[in-house]
């Protein structure tokens, strides 16, 4: 029999398109509300949206790439293929598994803020210590992803945040609030700043749909399903967004959100219309945990992976005896997120993954059309030449300093790159060294 070395093409547009929403929607809009606030004042609304359409251009990109080649491993496939430079590749698959382990490392830290305050009192650190730690537990353990459980998470988190929308309903209707906060801009730097500052902050909030392309060799027509539930998951998202940040602004006043870690559930304490504020916390608290526990897989799955193709030292693909897990690659990928928590906070943490992946998104928009000079023979979603050019300007223009990013952001996302291109050079002078022993057998044993 005939072993099979592609995967099953299962997912239909539906469930990719329910899989692409619960990418995005999660610890972003729920924890980093308030951060937003902070940067634009009361029109919290504002960058939400400029995020949503600034992403769509890049979308337009993966859109195509996903369709010209159906097949998993996302963003350094497409470098691979427009450059054909190894290190290039490398970088981006390192910078992607980095992004990855900030994201759950802000969320660690969201976990142990006024979400958890709810049930336990502890130190935020603690908190994200204890849930890192758990985290690392199921990791070791082993846990069999599947869309039936991605499906259920999503209801659960989108259940939340259709509570924040119920509210702000109810609160208009009854006279409530303050819509005209919705409108307020002070934030220091002036609003234009402003708002180019709390945008580079909510692309947090939507970076999930970089992940389902990972899904393009599963699904079971991506050159037409895979651009509809890219862009309609988007779409959804951004409404759901819109109404939650608007119903924020407008029942809670912006220094309360700036200084909360909970900020949707400060919206939940003042609002009219009662829900168990420890309900919330526990949907809020499985939402933040999701993301955490999707991306420490994730992170170190690539890890294993690049160990075990000798990209990385091989000890990173060392597989646990009886658990059958990769334990050395979960193992750094911890340590790596334990200093971060230890180090940074929910915003700098974020605004580290933001950096790394708009890095990513730059180069996928610059792959796609370099690559168009490499037809393939089906048809594909093409996007207009100007979307993925416009993309890379904006993502480069987003990763500069003009955005009021700190200059911890760009220490710490540094020497995370730093990291991995120590882990290159290393592999290689352990591959050379590995050689040089292979040929002096050789000739050894040509001599006798």
């Amino acid at each position: 029999m005939k072993a099979q070395t592609s995967l099953r093409r299962v997912i239909g547009r539906k469930v990719l398109l329910l899989f692409v929403v619960g990418d995005i929607l999660g610890a972003g809009i729920y924890a980093l509300a308030g951060k937003v606030a902070g940067q634009v004042g009361g029109a919290l609304w504002v960058p939400f949206l400029v995020a949503f359409v600034l992403a769509a251009l890049t979308a337009t990109a993966y859109a195509e790439l996903v369709g010209k080649y159906p097949q998993a491993a996302g963003a350094a496939l497409y470098a691979n293929k427009a450059f054909g430079v190894p290190f290039v590749t490398f970088i981006v698959a390192f910078a992607v598994m980095m992004s990855g382990v900030t994201s759950a490392g802000a969320a660690a830290r969201a976990f142990g803020g006024q979400y958890l305050a709810e049930f336990v009192s502890l130190p935020v650190l603690a908190g994200a210590l204890i849930f890192l730690a758990l985290v690392t537990l199921v990791n070791f353990a082993g846990i069999s992803e599947s869309i039936k459980v991605n499906v259920v998470l999503t209801l659960i988190e989108a259940f939340g945040l259709l509570v924040i929308i119920a509210i702000g309903v109810y609160a208009l209707v009854s006279g409530d609030g303050d819509p005209g906060r919705a409108l307020e801009f002070h934030p220091v730097n002036g609003a234009f700043l402003g708002v180019l500052g709390g945008t580079a902050l909510a692309f947090y909030a939507l970076l999930g749909f970089e992940d389902s392309v990972n899904l393009a060799e599963e699904a079971k027509d991506p050159q037409r399903d895979f651009p509809r539930a890219l862009f309609g998951g988007l779409a959804v998202a951004a409404a759901v967004y819109l109404a939650v940040a608007f119903t924020a602004t407008m029942l809670v006043d912006t220094e309360t959100l700036r200084t909360s870690s909970g900020p949707l559930l400060e919206v939940v304490k003042v609002a009219g219309l009662s829900f168990p504020p420890k309900l919330f916390a526990l949907i809020a608290l499985l939402a933040v945990g999701n993301t955490a526990l999707i991306n420490m897989l994730m992170a170190s799955r690539l890890v294993y992976g690049m160990g075990r193709e000798r990209i990385v030292p091989a000890v990173f693909a060392s597989v646990h005896p009886t658990r059958a897990t990769p334990w050395v690659a979960i193992l750094f990928t911890v340590a790596v997120a334990v200093a971060l928590v230890s180090t940074g906070d929910v915003g700098g943490l974020a605004e580290t993954t933001v950096l790394l992946l708009l890095c990513v998104f730059a180069l996928v928009n610059v792959s796609v059309l370099v690559l168009r000079r490499d037809p393939v023979e089906h048809a594909h979603y093409r996007a207009p030449n100007w979307a993925p050019a416009l993309g890379a300007a904006v993502c480069v223009l987003l990763a500069l300093p003009i955005t009021g990013r700190d200059g911890s952001v760009y220490l710490r996302a540094g020497v995370l790159l730093a990291v991995g291109v120590l882990l290159w050079f290393v592999n290689r002078l352990l591959a050379g060294r590995g050689r040089n022993r292979e040929d002096s057998a050789v000739e050894a044993e040509i001599g006798r």
